[in-house]
């Protein structure tokens, strides 16, 4: 290290410390056959027959949309996608973003100006704060999911007030009260944002999301609806007024100063809207499958699933295990042929390391008892001592 100058120096120490603690980060490949427990491409909708035959098709057209919206980046497919979401998610408009993170930090960032207020989730996703941390306005964060204590936070508040939430937790899979969260926000003239990144696709009779499945499409000021997931591609879009779409098209930078997206995404996009109202039987077997898998895995001595989580279950261990450990049991399951990953800090606070598991409606019951029983001999003999692979 003496070579190196003060800064790598310092940049190696930080690693060295992760290192240390069993938390430092690492690209791994994933390995082929594994049954999956961990992307988030919940309806198999990434390698959908329609979604591919659209995309073959769109192979015609140039590779890069070339610039930004606002300049050479624009295109009649881009306007009619963002026709086709409002429409699908009952909004008046929607605008399209490059990433769930670019949407978040794009609106946060653009949108609540001095003086205002923003109230979020403490387990709000990271884009959620660091849009926040671009922003102008005055921001507290509330206790998970405690309308009480976001009360308390209101009595601070200035200017226009904006509560930030999540409809399906990402890293603990459980769902904000949106229901009850919609009516505080109407009798206090709030604005209720809600990040749809998980529910996306998932919820509501045709896969419109949470916020349509609850009917409170007029009550939510933005949705941030996220591609990345139950969709199987990446990008995403803010949906709201036309008001919203027009100013956001004209403060978001990350809109404003980004390459759109290109023409090959959109017409995959597309297509994935026009299957999703056909996977009813997809969406019923995947909550199906995400019931079975909690009552099986929290019969596996030592293990602990959350009975508030849905489709992402984190899986605690009873007895005292650190993010080496936590790695080690997620290798083991790895070896055993399933693809399970571990989450460890800054991640997750330190101390509630575990496994993330997600399910797929191509997954099935016996996959799931096959995973119980490696994780249940896993736990059962104590640390494996076996090479580490990615984690988060």
């Amino acid at each position: 290290m003496s070579d190196l100058s003060p800064l790598h120096q310092r940049l190696a120490a930080q690693l060295a410390q992760r290192e240390a603690a069993g938390t430092r980060r690492c690209l791994s490949l994933p390995a082929a056959g594994l049954v999956d427990f961990s992307s988030n491409d919940y309806l198999g909708l990434s390698r959908h027959p329609a979604v591919q035959a659209a995309l073959q098709l769109a192979t015609a057209e140039a590779a890069g949309s070339t610039g930004s919206r606002l300049l050479t980046g624009n295109s009649a497919a881009a306007e009619a996608l963002e026709q086709q979401l409002a429409c699908f998610h009952r909004a008046e408009a929607a605008l399209l973003f490059n990433s769930g993170y670019a949407a978040n930090l794009g609106f946060f960032a653009a949108v609540p100006r001095r003086g205002d207020t923003i109230l979020y989730d403490e387990a709000s996703h990271a884009s959620v704060k660091d849009g926040i941390r671009g922003s102008f306005a005055t921001a507290w964060s509330f206790r998970h999911s405690d309308l009480h204590d976001l009360e308390r936070k209101l009595a601070r508040a200035t200017g226009a007030v904006f509560v930030a939430v999540e409809a399906l937790y990402s890293m603990d899979g459980d769902m904000a009260p949106l229901a009850e969260l919609a009516a505080f926000c109407r009798e206090k003239e709030l604005y209720l944002v809600v990040d749809e990144a998980h529910t996306n696709g998932v919820y509501g009779a045709l896969g419109e999301g949470l916020v349509a499945e609850l009917g409170l499409e007029d009550a939510v000021f933005a949705r941030i609806l996220t591609f990345g997931k139950a969709l199987g591609s990446q990008g995403a879009a803010v949906a709201g007024a036309a008001v919203l779409r027009d100013y956001l098209l004209n403060f978001s930078r990350p809109f404003i100063y980004t390459t759109a997206l290109p023409p090959l995404t959109i017409a995959g996009l597309a297509a994935a809207y026009a299957v999703l109202p056909t996977l009813t039987a997809e969406r019923a077997q995947l909550f199906a499958l995400s019931d079975y898998l909690k009552a099986q895995l929290n019969v596996v001595p030592g293990l602990h699933v959350p009975p508030g989580s849905h489709i992402i279950h984190p899986v605690f261990f009873t007895a005292n295990s650190g993010p080496a450990q936590v790695r080690q049991v997620a290798a083991a399951a790895q070896s055993s042929g399933f693809d399970v990953r571990a989450i460890v800090s800054p991640t997750v606070p330190t101390g509630t390391e575990r496994l993330r598991l997600i399910v797929h409606s191509y997954n099935t019951e016996a996959q799931i008892e096959a995973l119980a029983r490696v994780l249940g001999q896993t736990t059962a003999g104590g640390a494996v001592q076996l090479p580490l692979r990615g984690g988060n």
